[in-house]
């Protein structure tokens, strides 16, 4: 199995950042695809960003592209979110997550791709 941390969440006013962090632990040399997702009150889960672990390849929301960015590092099995030009939109909880899943079966930003999951940490922004 693999286990999720999730962490770096707070409170932030508009046009600030943020960076998420994911410490994974466990069986994750079989792991695919790493992803953050988001879920604001009575809304449904969205993936923000999420990332191919073979390769390099991104892939965002269009609602955080030019804001965000998603990286790792590889030697600390850490995976982050940078979260710059805050926006009262962008508050929710965030999730990681991680995906065994590969090849064209794979959508990277569904919710329904990815079996492991983090705890959350919670992102607020204040106008």
């Amino acid at each position: 199995r693999v286990q999720l941390v999730a962490s770096g969440g707070g409170s932030v006013q508009a046009g600030g950042s943020l960076r998420l962090s994911c410490a994974a632990s466990g069986f994750i040399s079989t792991l695919q695809y790493m992803a953050w997702f988001r879920q604001g009150i009575e809304k449904e889960r969205e993936g923000v960003a999420a990332t191919y672990l073979h390769a390099d390849r991104d892939y965002y929301d269009d609602s955080v592209k030019g804001r965000f960015t998603i990286s790792r590092d590889s030697a600390k099995n850490v995976l982050y979110l940078q979260m710059n030009a805050l926006k009262p939109e962008d508050s929710a909880m965030y999730y990681c997550a991680a995906s065994e899943l590969y090849g064209s079966r794979v959508t990277p930003l569904s919710r329904n791709d990815y079996n492991y999951w983090g705890q959350g940490t919670q992102v607020t922004v204040s106008s």
